[in-house]
């Protein structure tokens, strides 16, 4: 049997949170639409059900859901599923902690979420989430870890057009790597952080992949509520409801900053919003100690934009110098709406080594463009393009491929280990 664990919330911290920042940005922009595509306001059947990762990948996974209020009783029920048509019959049965939320329309609903934390490793399973007659569907997942070899995706912003347009990433991206451990978002999933029925849409476009495969989310600047000047003054009330991530990272950025260690990779999630001298100390600390073979680590905001008249000084100074020192493998960002790559990203500040190996991509998934800048770090660039990325951890190499709507392939290159301790990057790979 199961141990159950709750995920710790409370309703006064949400409802409060709500009322002091509700008023604070356009009414407007954060107003659904007169003519939805989709239902987005709560019902008594469970929406927007999305999966992650607890602390330990190995046996924990974190459940997250949506009712009416009414609906204050939840309950998730799990099985091991061995293939008989009676796998559900006896499930294992968690009671969900719950939280109200009101949204600037005054309509309410209750969110849910139950930590499940001793699951066996290499296992499959079904499990549903909901209470009386109103149940989602069976919803099957797996709990294997390739140690020395797994995939994962990697989608840049999504931002707008999500039920129209970037639905047709995920589904590409679903087909083209359905073996895939976990998919990878860089932030900026909607536009107006307040908007339910952006969030509506993002749910309804992610829904082929996010409630059976964990999901791993950083916030972007459209997460986040702003006033009538344009700055951010708090993360957008939805984000805490919706998305439950590993309490591993810095008190003051709990949710939004955090690690995952998957297979013989150090995963590092941090928050390019805010506080970013305070993630320093945090960020060295996982990169000094750190026993994985490959490192990864993904924010927002690009440490050198790839788009035209932008600048990232606070990353570019405080986080580039421990990238280079502890030569990460890997920094995925999104932010500039453009498609770039490079391992040569020279800061031109002459206060660290530039030479460390370190690889840097953007991406964007959504349909919003900008247009590209002519930087020199980039050796590989593209602007109006939509793209997902499969990314393949092996024992002594890291691939990487980024991937067209129409699942056609558009840039391909290969991180491997060396001697010197500088990673070597192969590109110009025949396909």
């Amino acid at each position: 049997m199961f141990k159950e664990i709750f995920i710790k919330s409370a309703i006064f911290t949400y409802v409060v949170f709500f009322y002091s920042l509700s008023f604070s940005q356009s009414l407007e922009k954060n107003t659904p639409t007169e003519n939805p595509q989709i239902p987005f306001k709560a019902s008594a059947i469970p929406d927007r059900l999305i999966m992650g990762f607890g602390e330990n990948p190995y046996s924990e996974r974190v459940f997250t859901w949506r009712t009416i209020t009414a609906e204050a009783t939840q309950e998730l029920q799990i099985a091991q599923n061995d293939g008989s048509v009676d796998f559900y019959k006896d499930p294992d049965i968690f009671n969900a902690k719950s939280v109200l939320f009101v949204s600037l329309q005054k309509d309410s609903a209750r969110y849910h979420s139950v930590k499940i934390e001793n699951l066996i490793p290499n296992s499959s399973y079904s499990y549903r989430v909901g209470s009386g007659d109103n149940w989602s569907s069976w919803i099957d997942f797996d709990t294997n870890i390739l140690e020395e070899s797994f995939k994962f995706i990697y989608l840049g912003d999504a931002q707008s057009d999500l039920y129209s347009l970037w639905s047709r990433v995920v589904q590409s991206a679903s087909k083209k790597a359905p073996d895939a451990k976990f998919v990878m978002h860089v932030g900026d999933l909607i536009n107006h952080s307040q908007n339910d029925y952006e969030w509506a849409e993002w749910f309804w476009a992610g829904s082929s992949m996010i409630n059976s495969v964990p999901q791993i989310i950083v916030p972007g600047n459209h997460e986040y509520v702003k006033n009538e000047k344009g700055e951010k003054i708090g993360i957008s009330p939805l984000w805490n409801p919706h998305f439950n991530f590993p309490q591993n990272g810095p008190k003051e950025l709990a949710n939004t900053a955090y690690s995952v260690d998957y297979g013989n990779c150090r995963f590092i999630m941090l928050n390019s919003n805010e506080q970013i001298e305070n993630q320093v100390s945090w960020l060295e600390g996982k990169l000094k100690d750190n026993p994985h073979t490959w490192t990864v680590v993904m924010f927002h905001h690009p440490v050198i934009s790839a788009a035209e008249g932008r600048i990232n000084e606070g990353v570019l100074r405080n986080w580039k110098p421990l990238l280079d020192k502890y030569k990460v493998d890997l920094v995925l960002q999104g932010h500039d709406h453009v498609y770039a790559r490079g391992n040569k990203v020279d800061s031109e500040l002459n206060e660290w080594d530039e030479a460390s190996g370190t690889v840097y991509v953007v991406s964007v998934a959504g349909r919003k463009m900008y247009p590209i800048s002519n930087h020199p770090w980039m050796q590989k660039k593209a602007q109006n393009l939509q793209t997902f990325q499969v990314i393949s951890v092996e024992t002594n190499k890291i691939v990487f491929e980024s991937f067209k709507t129409d699942g056609s392939l558009f840039d391909k290159f290969e991180i491997k280990k060396t001697s010197s301790g500088i990673n070597e990057l192969i590109e110009n790979l025949n396909y």
